[in-house]
């Protein structure tokens, strides 16, 4: 243990200028045994502090550092476990207890009684020394005075020493005289004890010799301490005399710091009196704006503008602790309340009054737009009313109840004012849609009411007693000539229906104007009052949340009215949800007018179906770009549902006309009503759908409607009983053939095909049935040869049987000259021009086709002779050039 502590001293604490007096080997009590050192050491300077030192041997070599280290001053507690039994364990109470257990019981002793003496001698503090043994403690102290605090115990206290640079350098010089120091000790240490005895009577000599000296020195120190009392004496008078002057210092001091310290407060006071007076003071001219000022100029609401924000700062203003106390703040704050409760009721007034001034001035401009189909402008209303934006701004922060007020004011005018504008505006549209040029002109001149638009709407339908579309007036007609359609479907004209095959053009172009031009107006009309709803009552359109938007019902008998009517605005969660409740009650009236404009088109045409879902769903689109929670978005959304239903409903109708269908038993059949209708909903369709964003729904009701008319172009022609089955098959199936290939409709192919392969197939079985058997000895005769070839005899050896000879054969040739053959097929060619149509033009195809199939046949009767009567010599009375000038002549000649 000695040669650590050396080791310590030298390697640690001597550079730090600190000395080793106690150490103590220990480790953790409950953990690993990892071995650390206490020291107890003490600097060399004064003054002198005294330190508790943990050092722990390095990890990487045999050298020790220093790891922590606490004062002495800071340690309240030593904790030795156990007074009586012998206990290595021992607790040390720093800023926290550190628990130890030491190598040894008595290093544990030893390092504790170190600790003792160090805090008598320097600290003079009372540290608690627990469950340590009073002997340990006694051995310290001795029975007399208190010698730790004197220098006696310094000896005791320092066990080692180190040597100074000049004591090595003494030591050495003298162990350089005496060459036998280190080889011969004892004789080293006897020569040391001579010299010592020599130096001792040397100094006894010197004593004795200056006895005198001794004397006249204390003489001296007698002398000096007479003078010393003394000066105590003056001391003591000097004190006296200050203890008035003390006492009269002290007083100014206090005076000076009582001056000091009003001064302080006096400044403080003044900071608190200007911070109020700059806070809390409002201007002459405010406050005379506030209460008089003029609402109706610019200059006036600037003038009001401002004195309102300077109210609300004044009032809005951070009091400090304690101000709110002070009677003229209450003061203040009650005149500032009563400023801001007048003025808040005069710009309520005033904005109320100009929302009824409004509505009055918008009126007068109504007589103008009725004979054109646009809207009235809303900009020059919005324009005077966005100067108020910011008293606006104002009122919702101040007093939100005016503000909700005035916000319902608002929609009840604006909500009367739009639906006037609106409904005349929706009667206008209606008149030019049914109304002729005549008409439309009286409408011109003399503006007409709700009422009596709706009766001339109605007399425009004529004694049917409502406007029929395109596909229920054409399937009502009867499977006739094309002539008799055409005939029928004029007649239905002159009674004020629309047919199909006869419709206008112009008229849907002129229907998708308006509905356009309808549109068009509608949209700016609403984007323009939900921008100035934004500005003018501070309501955010920011997008952060996507709303959802509930499908309400008739607005008229819906909930959202209902709550609008009864005079309560609901709690909105958002101002964006504020904002499409405002639009709702204002425009309540848009949608139901809409729909009432869609159905009037569907009965017009039930065509314009296609128009209105292309345009609304273009407009649609476009709103929810801008915005997909939007009034105008969601509104457009609902009534894009209705015309959603209608196109379904118009082609559930054409499917359910081609069901209907009845065909006439006298007049042939030719192109089925609706397959004409098809071609004509597809070429409209096309060209209306161009580049749609709703191309996939035209697509659906392509499906639909062309197995409709697969399904029922067979239906009638099983049924058909004038016209031959495959003719109506061929006929109809080559006309949507045609169709499909010319309008190129890509979701169609496959059906394309089908038809194509369906008109193939039936154009060659009406042929074949047709043209049956020509030459029908002929034909029943080389039957038999081939029978005979079938049960086994030889082709060359069929003309050996008597039924089947060279004479039997020639007999049934001369049967069948040129002119019978041309006879025959002249009357085929009749038959067959009675059975096709000549709306598809498909006589020459099916003549052309029959030609091939008889000169097939009569290729297949040579070969026959060639095979069965080979060198007989035996020939048709005709070739098949003649056939061809047979079928050439007879197609000329009809």
């Amino acid at each position: 243990m000695t040669a650590i502590k050396h080791a310590l001293q030298r390697d640690i604490f001597t550079p730090n200028d600190e000395r080793l007096l106690s150490i103590v080997n220990v480790c953790k009590a409950g953990k690993k045994k990892k071995n650390c050192f206490l020291c107890a050491t003490v600097t060399t300077e004064r003054p002198v502090q005294v330190n508790v030192v943990k050092v722990k041997k390095s990890d990487k070599g045999d050298f020790y550092k220093r790891q922590i280290a606490w004062a002495l001053r800071d340690l309240a507690v030593v904790d030795a476990k156990d007074a009586i039994k012998e206990n290595p364990e021992f607790d040390l109470h720093f800023e926290k207890i550190y628990k130890w257990v030491a190598s040894s019981t008595a290093e544990k002793n030893t390092f504790i009684s170190c600790i003792w003496k160090l805090n008598q001698r320097y600290l003079r503090k009372k540290i608690d020394f627990v469950n340590v043994s009073s002997q340990l403690l006694e051995e310290s102290v001795p029975s007399g005075e208190n010698q730790s605090v004197t220098g006696g115990d310094e000896e005791a206290v320092d066990e080692y020493q180190e040597l100074n640079a000049r004591e090595e350098q003494d030591i050495e010089i003298m162990m350089e005289g005496c060459e036998y120091a280190i080889s011969n000790a004892e004789a080293f240490a006897e020569k040391l004890s001579r010299e010592l005895q020599v130096l001792d009577g040397a100094n006894i000599q010197s004593i004795m010799a200056s006895e005198k000296q001794v004397n006249i020195l204390m003489k001296l120190l007698d002398e000096a301490l007479k003078e010393v009392d003394q000066i105590e004496l003056k001391l003591s008078s000097y004190e006296e005399m200050l203890q008035s002057v003390k006492e009269q210092m002290d007083q100014i001091s206090e005076s000076n710091h009582l001056i000091h310290l009003s001064n302080t407060n006096n400044v403080k006071l003044l900071s608190e009196i200007e911070f109020l007076v700059n806070h809390m003071d409002l201007a002459k001219g405010h406050i005379k704006a506030l209460q008089e000022g003029d609402l109706a100029s610019s200059r006036g609401i600037e003038a009001c503008t401002n004195a309102a924000d300077a109210l609300l700062q004044c009032m809005n203003v951070a009091l400090r602790p304690g101000h709110e106390m002070l009677h003229a703040v209450k003061q203040q704050q009650q005149r500032f309340g009563d400023l801001r409760e007048q003025f808040a009721r005069r710009l309520a007034s005033h904005l109320n009054n100009v929302f009824v001034q409004q509505g009055h001035d918008q009126s007068s401009t109504l007589a103008q737009h009725s004979i054109e189909l646009t809207l009235p402008n809303h900009h020059p209303f919005h324009r005077d009313l966005l100067r108020y934006a910011k008293l606006m701004e104002w009122l919702k922060n101040t007093d939100y109840g005016k503000y909700e007020g005035l916000t319902k004011n608002y929609m009840d005018y604006l909500s009367r004012l739009y639906e006037r504008e609106i409904k005349d505006f929706f009667e206008v549209a209606k008149i030019k849609m049914t109304g002729t040029t005549k008409e439309s002109k009286k409408f011109a001149t003399l503006p007409r009411k709700e009422s009596a638009v709706k009766q001339e709407t109605e007399s425009l339908h004529g004694s049917s007693g409502k406007l029929t579309g395109s596909t229920s007036s054409l399937n009502k007609l009867s499977v006739q000539s094309s002539g008799s359609r055409r005939s029928q479907s004029s007649s239905l004209l002159d009674m004020g229906n629309m047919s199909a095959s006869d419709l206008d053009v112009a008229d849907r172009t002129k229907f998708d104007k308006i509905f356009e031009q309808v549109l068009s107006e509608l949209e700016p009309l609403c984007l323009a009052e939900q921008d100035f709803i934004s500005k003018f009552f501070k309501l955010q359109q920011h997008q952060n949340i996507p709303g959802t938007m509930t499908e309400t019902e008739d607005v008229d008998g819906g909930m959202l009215s209902r709550q609008y009517n009864s005079g309560v605005l609901q709690s909105i969660s958002s101002e964006k949800d504020m904002i499409r409740q405002m639009m709702i009650k204002i425009f309540r009236c848009i949608e139901p007018e809409l729909n009432n404009l869609i159905a009037l088109g569907d009965k017009i045409d039930s065509f314009n179906s296609l128009y209105m879902l292309v345009k609304m769903s273009h407009h649609v689109w476009t709103a929810q770009n801008v915005d997909p929670a939007s009034f105008l978005s969601t509104t457009l959304g609902n009534v894009l549902v209705t015309v959603k239903r209608n196109f379904d409903k118009c082609i559930s109708n054409q499917i359910r006309q081609m069901e209907e269908v009845k065909i006439s038993k006298k007049s042939k059949v030719g192109i089925l009503p609706f397959v004409a209708e098809f071609e004509e909903f597809a070429g409209l369709a096309e060209s209306i759908f161009k580049n749609a964003e709703r191309r996939g729904d035209l697509d659906k009701a392509y499906i639909k409607l062309i197995r409709g008319v697969f399904v029922n172009v067979e239906k009638v022609a099983n049924e058909s009983q004038k016209t031959p089955r495959d003719v109506v098959m061929m006929e109809n199936f080559h006309h949507i053939f045609a169709t499909l290939s010319r309008l190129k409709i890509s979701c169609l192919e496959a059906e394309k095909k089908e038809a194509k392969q369906k008109y193939t197939d039936h154009l060659q079985s009406y042929v074949i049935y047709s043209l049956g058997q020509p030459l029908e000895k002929l034909n029943h005769f080389f039957e038999g040869v081939e029978a005979r070839v079938a049960q086994g005899i030889r082709e060359e050896e069929v003309s050996y049987q008597l039924a089947f000879n060279k004479q039997e054969l020639r007999k049934v040739i001369k049967e069948y000259p040129g002119k019978e053959v041309k006879k025959g097929l002249d009357n085929l060619y009749k038959k067959v021009d009675k059975h096709l149509c000549e709306e598809e033009n498909l006589l020459q195809v099916v003549w052309h086709s029959m030609q091939d199939e008889f000169i097939r046949q009569y290729k297949h009767f040579e070969g026959l002779i060639a095979r069965c009567y080979p060198g007989s010599g035996v020939t048709m009375e005709f070739t098949i050039q003649d056939i061809l000038d047979y079928c050439s002549s007879i197609a000329q000649s009809h």
